[in-house]
């Protein structure tokens, strides 16, 4: 591979009207967009946060125990934002890229394909934001938590979009067409989502599978997310913080380094 496509990213202020763009354009489809993007994580969390929840009772999260569908919800929050983010760097994003040719128009402009691609990656973050926040606002209107510590979730959970979204980015500079998102979503999204936490503890899973487990992105999202649910502060926001910032400079640089290989630039 030419080296020189990881270069250092030649970023500027000039991602904002690409962003503006994409905010403008999405306006017209903001409200089935919105329906969308929540719907499915509500169903799943009054399904198994109500259903199962009545089942299984209360979970033991650090010695203390909490209802299931509290334990339920601050683990799916980080999964829809997850979802919400990645769906828009992979579908919205190669569709702008690849079939409506969207980012070469935008370069023919004095705007670099960095920057092109740094306003697609705060832009899906945006979009994930959007979506907790809705989300949110409907487990506060339920009662699930009224912790004030909900307020530093919100600016944590827009890193987890731009740390998803940047991963998404990768697949997307790889992708010949819509299939092949299907492996992402099948062999690296879903298995995620069972092994981070969200419907169960972690403590239940093998030892091998654990530590493979505490490195995963959504599980450390969970891990800070969590416990602000519960009225209290993370073990180790350091360290899962840290972890967060990795993958999404890592992330980003990478897709970057192939998306410009994509492009030839």
């Amino acid at each position: 591979m030419d080296q020189s496509v990881w270069r250092v990213p030649d970023l500027s202020a000039r991602w904002w009207p690409v962003f503006m763009r994409n905010l403008l354009v999405w306006r017209k489809l903001a409200i089935p967009s919105l329906v969308g993007n929540i719907a499915e994580p509500l169903m799943w969390l009054v399904a198994f946060g109500y259903g199962m929840g009545a089942l299984v009772g209360e979970i033991n999260v650090g010695g203390t125990k909490v209802p299931y569908i509290l334990f339920l919800a601050s683990g799916s929050i980080c999964m829809s934002a997850m979802n919400a983010a990645s769906f828009e760097a992979l579908y919205s994003a190669f569709s702008r890229m690849h079939v409506q040719k969207t980012w070469d128009g935008i370069m023919n402009a004095p705007v670099s394909l960095d920057s092109v691609l740094l306003a697609e990656m705060l832009w899906a973050a945006f979009k994930a934001l959007f979506t907790v926040t809705a989300i949110l606002g409907v487990m506060l209107a339920l009662g699930i938590s009224h912790s004030p510590k909900l307020l530093l979730a919100w600016p944590i959970l827009l890193l987890v979009g731009m740390m998803f979204s940047c991963i998404a980015l990768i697949f997307n500079a790889l992708a010949k067409g819509y299939d092949f998102f299907t492996y992402y979503f099948t062999l690296v999204l879903t298995p995620m989502m069972f092994l981070s936490g969200i419907f169960f503890p972690r403590e239940q899973l093998p030892t091998v599978v654990r530590i493979i487990s505490d490195w995963l992105p959504l599980t450390n999202a969970v891990e800070i997310i969590r416990p602000m649910f519960m009225d209290q502060w993370p073990a180790s926001p350091w360290r899962h913080g840290l972890v967060l910032v990795a993958y999404t400079v890592v992330g980003f640089w990478v897709a970057l380094a192939l998306t410009r290989k994509r492009f030839k630039a």
